[in-house]
């Protein structure tokens, strides 16, 4: 009997051990997809693969490829106690999981601050297009997706510019308009750059180096870095590993893009709201008698949260996006109000807990994306 093994790769920076309290290191850990969720979640199941303070995350996620590679090209064979017989083990990567800095890297894309800020799509533009009605508007529709071709052929576009003039200031313009930027091959590609700079740097008493000597000497320097590889060995090696699309397959982090992001600025914003109108301890009173017991994670400990209303994390956010609605109804002004009604409706499909029927939650779904204001469940 022959299974495949669908395996979530998880990659971050740590900030620190038990020796020391700051010492920063990346990791990159596995979990087996075939696994219930109530199984997944428990620490035995998830298995450290990597680790190292020096490495950078691409050097680490370069090995994790070559082994998934090599285990599924020979298998693993191991013994089903179930049925008592030998089977054979195909692992293969299911999807990258990580916050977006770190996913970011690993699509060889410049990350949320630039102008084409998605990295599994193109879309976005410059601050000015953006800040235009019609530009903010293209925001929330979907642009044309990204392919790890498309984006391996726009890296090799950009050593090809390496070679010419005013290199760096063409790269900044590639990366500002594509938004792509390989971490991989970076090291290569800055070192082209800055010695096409020094060939090109006029001095008193030498003369100018043609532009055809300059490049040869470039092609030559490029040669050594290489070290005999092509290209495609030093560019980001998940674009060809079998199985995933890196640019589909590394789904939003939904810690920091929804509670740490939307929910938390949202919050400060609503409890500037309340102070200013010096409604913030009707805001605690109402906190504190709530009823919890719809809630399957509570954490409203009413004082707590009003006193830090400034260093919440996760598990504050998530609850309070659940009750928000029913505290501040008349606090503030309608618009925040439907602002909370949204979010909590969003924070309630994202951490769905448990589906009992799967087409029963897809409808739902469907219809709360079409009206979120006025579907009622």
């Amino acid at each position: 009997m022959v299974h495949t093994v669908p395996l979530i790769i998880f990659m971050d920076d740590v900030s620190g051990n038990i020796s020391k309290q700051w010492n920063k290191h990346h990791a990159i850990y596995m979990s087996n997809a075939n696994l219930p969720r109530e199984m997944i979640e428990k620490e035995f199941f998830v298995r450290f693969v990597a680790s190292s303070p020096h490495a950078p995350p691409m050097e680490l996620m370069r090995a994790m490829k070559e082994s998934i590679c090599d285990a599924a090209e020979s298998g693993v064979v191991a013994w089903d106690c179930k049925y008592n017989e030998e089977v054979m083990l195909i692992p293969y990567g299911l999807f990258v999981a990580g916050d977006n800095p770190m996913q970011a890297e690993e699509c060889s894309h410049a990350g949320l601050n630039c102008n084409y800020f998605c990295r599994t799509c193109d879309v976005g533009g410059t601050k000015q297009h953006k800040e235009s009605a019609a530009g903010y508007e293209s925001i929330f529709v979907a642009g044309n997706l990204r392919t790890p071709e498309g984006t391996a052929q726009e890296i090799r576009r950009q050593f090809e510019t390496a070679f010419k003039s005013g290199a760096s200031t063409k790269l900044q313009n590639s990366v500002s308009t594509t938004g792509i930027r390989d971490s991989a091959s970076s090291s290569i590609l800055n070192t082209l750059i800055e010695l096409g700079k020094k060939l090109r740097k006029r001095t008193t008493g030498s003369q100018a180096l043609s532009e055809t000597a300059i490049e040869a000497t470039l092609q030559k320097e490029f040669e050594d870095l290489m070290k005999g590889k092509g290209l495609d060995d030093v560019i980001n090696l998940l674009f060809g590993m079998e199985g995933l699309d890196i640019h589909m397959d590394t789904p939003t982090e939904i810690l920091h893009t929804i509670l740490l992001g939307v929910v938390k600025y949202f919050w400060g914003q609503t409890v500037f709201l309340l102070e200013k109108a010096k409604l913030l301890n009707v805001f605690q009173y109402r906190l504190e008698s709530i009823d919890k017991d719809g809630l399957n994670a509570p954490c409203l400990n009413a004082d707590y949260i009003c006193h830090y209303k400034g260093g919440l994390i996760g598990k504050h956010f998530k609850s309070l996006a659940q009750v928000m609605p029913f505290i501040i109804h008349d606090l503030v002004p309608q618009t925040v109000l439907d602002a909370w009604t949204v979010i909590g409706e969003l924070v309630v499909l994202i951490w769905h807990t448990e589906i009992v029927d799967t087409e029963v939650y897809l409808v739902s779904f469907y219809l709360w994306k079409l009206s979120p204001l006025t579907f009622v469940k």
